[in-house]
């Protein structure tokens, strides 16, 4: 029999996570924070936390990787971002629909060689990495080959991710169409090369319902054999994307109504942005569990608009919303800034946004949203080890900021540094990523 030492872990330092909603309950019973606490894994999962004192003497010969004086947290949850936009993130001057033609669909003809398509794959799960996110939910292009190269990447650095190849028939450059017969038997293929391999996991992708044509959404919703893969899409992001759709779809109520006509409306899917969306709207994708990913760097960036965070939150309907980036419209892969624009998003409507609520968005609430909370997103015992050590004085401003709050004592402390983080934060606070237990 093996000893327990060969495969236990230990790690040391000021740990949070949450285990429950902080929307919902009061945040001192959401929040589990041990100011000198230990994580015990075993064979990548989590095996234990707890206070240092009382847990120690039960794992006496275990030997401790000690990040006193930093914070121990779970990995971020990208709800939303998209992989051939990494090289030309940050392209000046336009909306939605004006950016997708100057800048995003040149940018993804590139993707159809294997070679360029593998380099910018690993170069962005990297980024993801070191920006401390350890799971996100990623768009590719129409190329296979893209969505073998992305899913390669991460297999190779045991990410868990959600992908799948774009689906687009319409309204695009031609490099960029694909007949819908012809995508729907590569998204079979690609479903049976990766769906479940590892902690791979796949999204039917249709880019927007505008690049699509109704043929494609209803192939699109047919893949009912397979009733855990994910259905991830854009949704009500820009006002002249609404009154286009509009124009496509003469037929339906509204923009979720399109989607609802094909059957991709499911507690499997994903919708990015909905920042316009009516009344019936949101009580309509609470019913049906749809999950919103809230974009805030990305909104403010091509000036979309901004998205009711507090709408989505009501006990009586509830939608489950994770945090995201939206790279290449987002302006950063790190999630601290995202949170930040998130806050400074609804201060804009005279909402608020506590720090404890936008790290709930980016770890426990995305895992939720994503159906994978027995799996990922805080440290229950059983649950995959990925987590994140941060620096809070990783800057000298910071360090100056959070001075006497090393580390903090209690949970008021914790929310001071945590909102330090997600205004005044980036890469530079992501001392390590750790991969099933595993340095990354």
């Amino acid at each position: 029999m093996s000893n327990p030492s060969d495969t236990y872990r230990a790690f040391r330092g000021a740990i949070a996570d949450f285990i429950h909603n902080p929307f919902h309950y009061q945040e001192s019973e959401s929040v589990r924070y041990f100011p000198d606490g230990l994580l015990i894994l075993d064979n990548g999962q989590v095996q234990a936390i707890g206070d240092y004192q009382t847990l120690r003497s039960q794992y006496p010969h275990l030997e401790i990787t000690d990040y006193s004086g930093k914070l121990i947290l779970p990995g971020f949850i990208d709800l939303h971002i998209h992989c051939p936009q990494t090289e030309m993130i940050a392209s000046y001057g336009e909306q939605l629909l004006e950016w997708l033609e100057k800048y995003v669909f040149p940018i993804e003809q590139k993707f159809q060689d294997p070679d360029y398509a593998a380099t910018i794959s690993s170069f962005f799960l990297d980024e993801l990495l070191r920006n401390g996110t350890t799971t996100a939910v990623i768009l590719t292009t129409i190329f296979p080959k893209s969505v073998d190269a992305l899913f390669t990447a991460a297999k190779e650095r045991n990410m868990r991710i959600i992908a799948g190849q774009m689906l687009m028939s319409r309204h695009a450059p031609d490099f960029l169409l694909n007949a819908p017969e012809t995508a729907y038997e590569q998204t079979q293929s690609l479903i049976q090369k990766w769906h479940h391999q590892d902690r791979l996991l796949y999204a039917i992708t249709p880019r927007f319902a505008p690049t699509s044509t109704p043929e494609e959404l209803e192939l699109a919703g047919s893949f009912s054999e397979y009733p855990d893969l994910y259905i991830h899409t854009h949704l009500s992001e820009n006002i002249k994307e609404i009154a286009w759709i509009k124009q496509l779809f003469p037929q339906a109520s509204d923009y979720l109504n399109v989607y609802e006509q094909f059957g991709l409306v499911t507690e499997r899917s994903i919708f990015a942005h909905g920042i316009h969306l009516s009344d019936s709207e949101l009580q309509r994708l609470s019913q049906s569990q749809s999950a919103i990913a809230f974009c805030p760097t990305s909104n403010l960036f091509l000036g979309s608009g901004l998205f009711n965070l507090h709408a989505t939150q009501s006990q009586s309907s509830p939608i489950p919303v994770g945090l995201a980036t939206d790279v290449g419209a987002g302006t950063s892969f790190s999630l601290l800034k995202t949170m930040g624009d998130a806050y400074k998003v609804l201060q804009l409507q005279g909402q608020s946004l506590s720090p404890f609520q936008a790290f709930y968005l980016s770890t426990l609430g995305a895992a939720q949203a994503l159906h994978l909370a027995d799996k990922i997103g805080n440290f229950e015992p059983g649950k995959e080890a990925d987590f994140i050590i941060i620096n809070p004085s990783a800057t000298p401003l910071m360090k100056l900021r959070n001075q006497n709050q090393m580390p903090p004592e209690n949970l008021s402390q914790l929310a001071d540094q945590l909102f330090t983080l997600m205004i005044l934060g980036d890469d530079r606070n992501i001392e390590s990523t750790y991969i099933l237990g595993n340095l990354s």
